[in-house]
């Protein structure tokens, strides 16, 4: 049996854990747990989801990996990480070798052999771009339609991204304006089946089989 954190940025990559990921390792006898980025703490409570500095992510990775018994991976966005991240502004004309880069930058900066970071590209909402027939579980053909046009000008789920203004949420909500990313996200998400995202996402599967081979 194999025991995994997985560091998450927000509610819904903590739900996708929970409703997609545990069920499908779990059938290979590995237990996923997903953890809640804290952006700030007090002496009363916890503040979670979002991105604070990089600082706070590095303590709070630490700290998880001081359970040997644990491995510790992550699901943060890659768009919206924060400028004092390592190497963060390092650019390669191959997205994936850019994106691996950077990842091994930041585990190295770690330094914990039970750890290994991990992008989303370019967040969440990308992965649902794997198949967009799924989002016929929340909208009509002319939305779905709409999406596919979008996903049609890509290589790739992992390569929709232009800006902050332009990410795969952002494109989303501009055909779907009572989008909710937690709730409906997932729903389309389960629908797609984590496989069809596996053979669509290049960087997502590699995470996948690192898991694996933990």
């Amino acid at each position: 049996m194999k025991n995994i954190y997985i560091y998450c940025e927000g509610q819904t990559e903590e739900s996708f854990v929970n409703g997609v990921l545990y069920p499908y390792f779990r059938k290979i006898d590995i237990y996923v747990t997903p953890i809640i980025h804290k952006t700030k703490r007090t002496s009363i409570k916890s503040y979670k989801g979002g991105v604070g500095d990089y600082k706070h992510i590095k303590g709070e990775l630490l700290k998880l990996c001081k359970n040997p018994n644990m491995f510790v991976t992550t699901m943060f966005d890659y768009y919206g990480m924060p400028s004092d991240t390592p190497f963060i502004d390092y650019v390669d004309v191959d997205l994936y070798k850019q994106i691996e880069y950077i990842e091994q930058k930041i585990t190295d900066d770690i330094g914990c052999k039970n750890f290994k970071f991990n992008f989303v590209l370019h967040e969440f909402e990308g992965l649902l771009f794997s198949d967009v027939c799924a989002f016929k579980v929340i909208a009509n053909d002319s939305v779905v339609n709409k999406l596919n046009k979008i996903r049609e000008k890509y290589q790739t789920p992992e390569h929709i991204n232009n800006s902050v203004h332009t990410a795969p949420s952002k494109r989303i909500e501009s055909v779907i304006s009572d989008y909710l990313k937690v709730r409906q996200g997932i729903l389309v998400a389960k629908n797609i089946g984590i496989d069809k995202i596996i053979s669509e996402c290049k960087h997502f599967s590699k995470w996948i089989n690192m898991i694996k081979d933990v």
